[in-house]
């Protein structure tokens, strides 16, 4: 299933299903795409940011490729609906739970990051974001207040979620290096406390093999920037991973060469870039398609278990990126290509 979405969405997306035209062409295999609507784009269309068509069409896929939602049209506070909306939709619909995105910055590119390389090299860190609670499902609303309005979110967990992402994260840090850390504001929050309770059950009792250890969000925000090669897999609840996630992403030099998945227990992994949808540069042919492009080996390797296939887009990748070819975002003035050619680049290299 194909969202491109809105801004650069369907810019990048295209390049997605390029390379997955050409896996399908060198593996023998046959990937057969449906296209709907999400975020601003089915607001003008239909009202709604998740049509029931798109979500009743997102169950029967094997996978999602979504490209990015909203943009200055649809930011109106008063609005009815917005374009985040469908895409906290979809994520609760089709209980994917679990949002993972891997942080290792190219050693062609550490010059593209605003840190000195030598903090940078060698960072390989997969964070995983609890996906469906937490603020952003919580109870919210106004009401009059003395001054003029009160607002209040509610950030609110169960045991079961924290559960079910934990053990997600302790199995891919099983696979990896073997250490976990979760974060979470235990000396402020009750619903971090019960966070910090649970997984330390979980960990003592079915990971004894990982090492596991505890920061605080706001200690984690300056690890990130002064000694990011000491973490594997962070565990984190919705809202910190949001934000520590997107500072991660400045560790690499651009939010344009992060994918991400969302997975659940069952049913499709949706697969996206974290960049957002730039409207600044939608239509300008600019936009760096590589994101997308890894979120697609993503959607090989996770959705489809199709890991040479994966491991092939991302060889080519770091083959294009070795060979000097840059978009405009990590070409740091010097001469850059546009999406269309960068995508080119990658099927070239794959072939």
């Amino acid at each position: 299933m194909l969202l491109p979405g809105d801004g650069i969405g369907p810019e990048v997306v295209k390049e997605g299903r390029r390379v997955l035209d050409a896996i399908a062409t060198r593996f023998g295999h046959r990937f057969v795409f449906s296209e709907h609507l999400i975020g601003g784009c089915a607001i003008d269309a239909h009202g709604v940011a998740l049509p029931d068509d798109t979500l009743a069409a997102c169950r029967t896929a094997s996978a999602v490729l979504l490209g990015a939602v909203g943009g200055p049209k649809w930011d109106d506070p008063k609005a009815k609906t917005r374009p985040e909306a469908g895409l906290l939709k979809i994520r609760k619909e089709l209980q994917l739970f679990a949002n993972l995105r891997p942080i290792k910055p190219s050693p062609h590119l550490l010059d593209a990051s605003p840190l000195r390389p030598d903090i940078i090299k060698g960072t390989d860190i997969l964070f995983v974001r609890e996906l469906t609670g937490g603020l952003y499902f919580g109870e919210a609303g106004r009401k009059p207040h003395a001054s003029g309005e009160e607002a209040w979110n509610v950030m609110i967990y169960n045991t079961g979620e924290i559960e079910r992402v934990v053990r997600m994260s302790a199995q891919a840090a099983r696979k990896r290096r073997g250490r976990l850390t979760m974060v979470d504001k235990a000396n402020v929050l009750e619903v971090c406390r019960l966070w910090r309770s649970v997984s330390a059950k979980i960990m003592a009792e079915e990971f004894p093999d990982v090492k596991y250890d505890v920061v605080l969000v706001d200690a984690m925000a300056m690890h990130l920037l002064s000694r990011p090669r000491d973490f594997d897999v962070v565990v984190t609840e919705n809202l910190f991973g949001d934000i520590l996630t997107d500072e991660g992403s400045m560790l690499t030099g651009s939010m344009g060469l992060l994918p991400s998945a969302s997975l659940g227990t069952s049913g499709p992994g949706l697969y996206e870039p974290i960049h957002g949808s730039a409207p600044d540069i939608a239509g300008k042919g600019i936009a760096n398609p590589l994101a997308t492009i890894l979120a697609v080996a993503m959607l090989l390797r996770h959705s489809l278990g199709l890991e040479q296939e994966a491991a092939t887009i991302e060889t080519a990748v770091d083959a294009v990126l070795a060979a000097g070819h840059r978009t405009r975002d990590i070409a740091a003035g010097k001469h850059s290509i546009g999406t269309e050619e960068m995508g080119a680049k990658v099927l070239a290299a794959m072939a």
